[in-house]
């Protein structure tokens, strides 16, 4: 369909268009009044299909852009545009022209990291991390999955990339009636790359890893704590491939230990280990588990340091009551091995808990240690992971350095 030509149009219930009119990006399900004629008066035509670019109108009849469509979904809107384009592999190469020029100003110098954020670069329901040649894709938006040939040809004009990976195993496909598959969508793809963050080198899975891989978003994190690490013992949690445990070992760390679940992620992680000529033990375990064992530990045997980074335990706002409680035992646990001095790296990664639910965790944590502690640092994403202030759900990562007093 071309901009020329009439779009299907969805009119909102009345008194919902404020909030995307201040610059939020998605029209719920419970929000839509009804599909009506197209924009130009014509007769009613059939309702719009998933993944189908809609124009979205207010109650009156004002237009508030074009956007996907999803009658299945929660999220029944997505925002592309104020005005009607093309919706084609022009529009993604300029968008994701746009993004590549965002980080080259705000990761200036690398060749790996978040290249396409979703709704932060105009690119609803779109994921895609760069890993030098490569890419890797998770499209989690009907609208987008019906676009893929474009995405695929706006990449190769951009960036000539060796080879692209989807890696559509994201939950909130099954919410938008997607199914889950990962595999190749052009060229070759070997199962890890090496990057470099830090001055230390990672093998990063690409086709069997978390997520799309590596945990970018931490990227200023890691930064940030290097010289909190020196002298200290550490303890890395949910350490997936290393990525802090490795930069502390790198920063003066006295002894690092890692735990995760995954044997495959312990695996790769000692093998980043060997190959930087770093000294830190990776197993693979619970990190409950792990902290009830050094609670009941010899002190001496107790790590001054802790960094927790959980998988996030709310994808949805009902999950969020029994989240919270989990996060509070957790960093409850964590401050109980540590002594006076120590300190707690710690963080959450559901855009479903928010700064005030975060601080607010922090807070229940300590009351239940019965000890004073200090918030040294609240941080979130990297800058790669752009927010949008109109979209609170762009922001998702919370990450706060405590010391217990």
């Amino acid at each position: 369909m071309t901009a020329s030509q009439p779009l299907k149009r969805i009119i909102l219930a009345p008194g919902r268009e404020r909030r995307l009119v201040a610059g939020h990006g998605w029209a719920f399900s419970n929000e839509i009044a009804k599909p009506a004629a197209p924009a130009d008066g014509k007769a009613p035509s059939p309702a719009p299909e998933a993944g189908e670019v809609v124009e979205l109108a207010a109650s009156t009849g004002r237009p508030l852009g074009i956007g996907f469509y999803n009658p299945n979904s929660l999220i029944a809107w997505r925002f592309l545009a104020r005005e009607r384009v093309d919706i084609d592999a022009g529009f993604f190469r300029d968008r994701l022209q746009k993004a590549l020029d965002a980080r080259t100003r705000l990761v200036p110098g690398e060749r790996s990291y978040r290249l396409a954020f979703g709704e932060s670069d105009g690119l609803p329901g779109l994921v895609i991390d760069r890993y030098g040649d490569y890419l890797v894709l998770q499209v989690l938006c009907a609208g987008m999955e019906a676009r893929l040939d474009a995405i695929r040809e706006a990449l190769e004009g951009l960036l000539k990339p060796a080879g692209i990976f989807l890696k559509n195993d994201h939950r909130a496909r099954a919410l938008e009636g997607l199914p889950s598959e990962c595999r190749v969508l052009s060229g070759e793809v070997p199962p890890a790359v090496e990057i470099s963050e830090g001055g230390i080198r990672y093998s990063v899975p690409l086709t069997e890893g978390q997520k799309t891989g590596f945990y970018f978003d931490q990227r200023e994190n890691r930064a940030y704590l290097e010289p909190f690490w020196k002298g200290r013992r550490v303890l890395d949690l949910h350490c997936y491939i290393g990525a802090f445990a490795l930069r502390a070992a790198k920063n003066g760390a006295k002894a690092v230990f890692g735990v995760d679940s995954s044997e495959a992620a312990v695996e790769l992680a000692r093998k980043n280990a060997k190959d930087n000529g770093l000294e830190a033990e990776f197993r693979e375990g619970d990190a409950e588990e792990a902290l009830r064992a050094f609670a009941g530990g010899a002190k001496s045997e107790r790590p001054d340091m802790i960094h927790l980074d959980p998988p996030s335990l709310a994808p949805s706002k009902k999950h969020l009551p029994k989240a919270l409680r989990a996060y509070v035992r957790m960093n409850s646990l964590a401050l109980k091995v540590l002594s006076r001095g120590g300190l707690l790296a710690t963080s959450t990664c559901s855009h479903h808990v928010s700064r005030e639910d975060f601080v607010d965790i922090l807070r229940a944590a300590q009351a239940k240690l019965g000890r004073s502690c200090r918030l040294l640092a609240l941080r979130g994403q990297a800058a790669d992971h752009p927010v949008l202030l109109s979209m609170p759900e762009t922001e998702y990562l919370n990450f706060a350095l405590i010391e217990v007093l």
